[in-house]
């Protein structure tokens, strides 16, 4: 019941962010520092806390493999199965439609729910999610559907019918070798500028050549890991923006119907594969039901310039996340 309680008042956090964004307590781009707050140092906190003070092994890379899977082939499918669209909703789709919100979200329910021993669980699970999330997730957006990576692209002049920009491929070689270039570095640069891979690598590191952090270590961080939930959902409620349109809310429950579909599956699939005991697949389960990452508004503003839709959907997916997790959490024994 403690667990239900403390989910309902992350749920309650976010309600409140949103809605002191509309009695503008909070400015419309107040969420950015927000954001520096969570990624730069509650997240990480919550990371290196959770290091210290659970057991893990070297078995658990399975699950962040698992993390890898469950981003990139959501990702594909999507892009497959959605060729007869333009060209905007596919991008929103893609980016949208596969990835989850682990850190920022499931991480501080989950161990609500089941306790500080399942953090560990979700952690390594969200190890195999960064590679897709800090980057992977938009360079190969960009790269199947042939956009540019440098920036805000103008697509008003594309017509109904086009699914991707046509690829102009460099007749020069040294062209060719900058562009490629340029392109590796842009992916490379999105994941050591973020905090959270920056601390799983060093803690996979530590895991590896069998180093122990001091109990001073949890003591200190402690305290940041408890504000991450609250500080995360916080976040969540003041990106969130009502849709415009009909077409954004068309937008919206598409994007919804594919993290069921996937959530369901992957649900499905951690449970009757991966060779651990109960609390560990029960952990990755809920994970499964993960709301839309933050970096997919981040990536969504950067190709289309509308963070505002991807904000409400990572808000909507998160509130319809917190309902499903919490009754899955009740109907699954361990």
């Amino acid at each position: 019941m403690s667990g239900v309680i403390q989910a309902l008042a992350l749920l309650a956090v976010l309600l409140g962010g949103y809605g002191l964004k509309r009695a503008h307590v909070f400015g419309p781009k107040d969420y950015k520092v927000m954001e520096g707050v969570v990624f730069d140092f509650t997240l990480p906190g919550a990371i290196i806390y959770s290091f210290s003070t659970n057991e893990h092994h070297l078995d658990m890379l399975w699950l962040s493999l698992f993390g890898v899977i469950s981003s990139l082939i959501p990702l594909l499918l999507i892009f497959v199965s959605t060729r007869h669209l333009q060209i905007r909703d596919r991008v929103f789709l893609m980016l949208n439609g596969c990835g989850m919100n682990v850190g920022n979200f499931c991480l501080p329910i989950i161990t609500a729910l089941l306790g500080q021993g399942a953090s560990m669980s979700v952690i390594m699970f969200d190890i195999g999610n960064s590679l897709m999330m800090c980057a992977g997730m938009y360079a190969m957006t960009t790269s199947l559907l042939h956009i540019p990576q440098n920036g805000p692209v103008d697509l008003s002049h594309v017509g109904n019918d086009v699914a991707k920009l046509p690829y102009h491929r460099l007749t020069d070689p040294h062209a060719r070798w900058l562009r490629r270039r340029a392109n590796i570095r842009n992916v490379i640069r999105s994941f050591y500028t973020s905090v959270p891979f920056d601390t799983y690598v060093v803690m996979v590191a530590l895991m590896i050549i069998g180093v122990r952090l001091p109990e001073w270590f949890a003591n200190f961080f402690g305290p940041i890991s408890n504000a991450n939930g609250f500080c995360s959902m916080l976040m969540v409620g003041m990106l969130m923006d009502l849709p415009a349109s009909a077409a954004d809310i068309k937008s919206v429950f598409s994007v919804i119907g594919w993290k069921l579909l996937f959530g369901i599956l992957l649900g499905v699939a951690a449970w009757y594969i991966l060779p651990f005991e109960p609390l560990v697949r029960k952990a990755v389960v809920l994970v499964c039901l993960a709301p839309t990452a933050v970096f997919s508004t981040l990536f969504t503003d950067r190709v289309l310039g509308n963070a505002k839709l991807a904000g409400f959907t990572l808000a909507s997916t998160g509130i319809l996340s917190l309902i499903l997790i919490t009754t899955l959490n009740a109907l699954i024994p361990i």
